[in-house]
């Protein structure tokens, strides 16, 4: 289903697992519940997309586009989402458990209540996101920017921040 026009279709509790839809356009799609476990969506356009409460396990959106879209309690357990742009995007109380964010685009993201336990976040832009209540034990943030990044206690984060209270 490679570059696929699916642009605004409603796609709710849509049974998706193991789909091919790498370079699909999505945008404005609503995914609302949907399993998309084991999915492929790298490259995909995922602009403004409903995914809340979506299945995303294991799924590769390794550089897809997900600016603005709402993954807010979404399952992205071990998901790889390397390189994605999330910038804006709602993912308040998502479990990102052991997902790849290496590279990612997460600035001005809504990462409050999220867990992020065991992620990959080395090299990632948290610029303004909001991290307040999110999990970040074990996490990997070496070299990922925080710039006026809120983190889980609620503070902003500045050069003297020592991390390792967080991830610990």
């Amino acid at each position: 289903m490679s570059g696929k026009n699916m642009r605004q279709a409603d796609l709710r509790n849509a049974n998706l697992s193991n789909a091919d839809l790498w370079d699909a356009d999505l945008s404005s799609a609503n995914l609302t519940g949907a399993d998309l476990s084991n999915a492929k969506l790298f490259d995909a356009d995922l602009r403004n997309a409903d995914l809340s409460g979506a299945n995303l396990q294991n799924a590769d959106l390794s550089s897809a586009n997900l600016s603005d879209a709402d993954l807010s309690g979404a399952d992205l357990q071990n998901a790889d989402l390397s390189s994605a742009n999330l910038s804006f995007a709602i993912l308040s109380g998502a479990d990102l458990r052991n997902a790849d964010l290496s590279s990612a685009n997460l600035s001005y993201a809504d990462l409050s209540r999220t867990n992020l336990s065991g992620s990959d976040l080395s090299g990632a832009n948290l610029s303004d996101a909001d991290l307040s209540g999110a999990n970040l034990t074990d996490a990997d943030l070496s070299y990922a920017d925080l710039f006026d990044a809120t983190l889980p206690n609620g503070s902003k984060w500045t050069n003297d921040t020592d991390m390792t209270r967080f991830t610990r």
